[in-house]
């Protein structure tokens, strides 16, 4: 362009113009879109023949959704919690909007009452059984804010059903993910026992999920059980910023106001850096920094951020600074990409409700990772065995 500019006898102060503007013009979009994650949003189409999977725990399907996106079809999810039951059927009905073209069935009651039945119609030696636990009691959050955390009657219920649904199902690979003081449970410890009575192999770590290419500080629990195989934990991918994964959405983000506990932070961090994106909390910051730089994964996202002591909807939960002054407030489209959600995943409109699919997901870019992961080995052991192994016919309802 400078040498057509030059062709055509333009100034040394219009070449100087045109090069500065060019310095200065945005990215476009998918220049500017953190690579680790799918942000399309085209769903997959999964092949009749793709490997199953039961999930307990479900939530909104941040698991499913990476389980989609590695090839495996979730047909049943088990999400109730009766401490919340109006948001519970309102997570449910976002699960069924999003998984029920493929085939998966929502079970609107809790793993205890399931276990209780006997796990009637659900397949048996399904290819994945995976468990997300609830983990209030056991995380850091609820233990600062209550000043102790203790385990329930409801924890130990929810691992004696696990461990029963591991026992009458017989899934070829098991995964559980949880905070990382779950580990320190007698709940883990009888999902253990019987994993190792049924003959599983199991592989265990607390893992920094911004270690796989998340764009967010997420240590997590996470389990990997297999069955005349050993399957480990995936290598990590590239780390990722947070302000790369969302750049392309900022401008069409609501305009805000920093709090002045936010105009604080915000000073403290110029106080010893040059102007860069900041990310800043509206709410939490006991533990870490309310402030994040651009070029650096943001804190854990919580259901708190979203919701206030009541439930209700926070219409702001954190701001963007930009060095220009401009200040936006984060969307929830931003908030799910920071939690790793792929473009086509349709949240609800209301904020309480979607935060609360965020702060409870598994990272579905993570899960993606895990799921093809563990996929690649059990193609090897197929292609060793010369053919799989059936499981019995199930046809989704």
């Amino acid at each position: 362009m400078i040498r057509t500019l030059q062709q055509q006898r333009a100034t040394k102060e219009d070449i100087i113009a045109f090069i500065k503007k060019a310095k200065t013009k945005k990215l476009s979009p998918k220049s500017d879109v953190c690579k680790n994650f799918d942000n399309t949003k085209l769903k997959p189409v999964l092949p009749d023949d793709a490997p199953i999977a039961i999930v307990l725990f479900a939530g909104g399907g941040g698991i499913e959704a990476g389980m989609v996106e590695a090839g495996i079809r979730p047909v049943i999810a088990v999400e109730f919690d009766p401490s919340k039951p109006d948001l519970s059927r309102a997570i449910a009905k976002t699960h069924h909007h999003n998984f029920s073209e493929y085939g998966c069935r929502i079970i609107q009651l809790t793993v205890q009452e399931v276990a209780q039945s006997g796990f009637l119609d659900f397949p048996r030696r399904p290819d994945y059984l995976h468990a997300s636990p609830v983990c209030a009691n056991f995380s850091q959050a609820h233990t600062a804010k209550a000043g102790k955390g203790g385990e329930t009657t409801d924890d130990l219920t929810a691992a004696i059903a696990v461990a029963e649904a591991i026992r009458q199902l017989q899934p070829r690979v098991f995964t559980l993910e949880n905070v990382p003081r779950y580990q320190n449970s007698q709940s883990f410890n009888i999902i253990l026992d019987v994993l190792e009575q049924e003959g599983y192999s199991v592989t265990y770590s607390v893992v920094n999920m911004a270690d796989f290419g998340l764009p967010q500080a997420r240590r997590r629990l996470v389990l990997v059980a297999s069955k005349g195989f050993h399957v480990a934990l995936p290598m990590g991918a590239t780390p990722c910023g947070w302000y790369e994964a969302i750049a392309h959405l900022i401008p069409t983000m609501t305009d805000s106001q920093l709090l002045p506990k936010q105009q604080q932070a915000l000073e403290k961090f110029l106080a010893g850096n040059a102007p860069t994106p900041v990310l800043i909390e509206r709410v939490g910051g006991r533990t870490q920094s309310k402030y994040k730089p651009g070029h650096l994964p943001c804190n854990t996202i919580l259901r708190s951020h979203f919701t206030d002591h009541k439930g209700c909807n926070r219409s702001r939960f954190a701001d963007i600074w930009l060095p220009d002054g401009t200040v936006k407030s984060l969307s929830i489209e931003g908030a799910a990409i920071l939690q790793g959600f792929p473009g086509w995943y349709e949240f609800p409109n209301e904020t309480a409700t979607a935060g609360s699919i965020i702060g409870y997901s598994v990272p579905p870019s993570f899960a993606t990772q895990l799921f093809a992961s563990v996929q690649s080995i059990l193609q090897g052991q197929c292609r060793r065995n010369s053919r799989c192994k059936q499981i019995d016919h199930y046809r989704p309802h």
